[in-house]
């Protein structure tokens, strides 16, 4: 019996295959647990348009992030952060991808999520430092951070 998973099912099948399963397995454990439904014309056709859609959508989503890209990129864009510092350049203390980005959402009304970006270890010397941040799978942006004196 051919069936479209609704959901992941271990060893089986994603969300969205088609694929054949034994008709006892299909009746008796996918349909009844609403991890399947019955693989007719109409069904196919309601996946592969649910399909298209989300390509659709995620073309979007990425187009988004490339333009987000250029805006980050572009030339005499960065985020300026004033830290208090010991005569080496060395910094007391450091700065960590949570304050840089409450600093990018301040400056320039771009909110990124700290998590998205790319920061090793915490910026604990004055100057410029680039720090890649994800913002899709496909798109990595490099900001520019700048540390100041304060």
């Amino acid at each position: 019996m051919k069936v479209i998973f609704l959901a992941d099912v271990k060893g089986k099948g994603k969300k969205g295959d088609i694929k054949e399963v034994a008709s006892g397995y299909a009746q008796n454990y996918l349909i009844k647990n609403g991890l399947a439904k019955e693989a007719t014309r109409s069904s196919v056709s309601e996946l592969q348009g649910q399909k298209k859609a989300q390509q659709k959508q995620e073309a979007e989503i990425k187009q988004e992030a490339e333009t987000l890209k250029e805006k980050i990129e572009a030339e005499g864009f960065n985020v300026e952060i004033k830290a208090k510092s010991g005569e080496d350049g060395r910094l007391f203390g450091s700065i960590p991808s949570k304050q840089i980005a409450d600093a990018l959402t301040k400056q320039h009304k771009i909110k990124v999520d700290k998590r998205k970006m790319d920061l090793a270890q915490p910026i604990r010397a004055l100057g410029f430092t680039n720090v890649p941040i994800k913002l899709h799978q496909e798109v990595t942006a490099t900001l520019k951070v700048h540390v100041v004196e304060e």
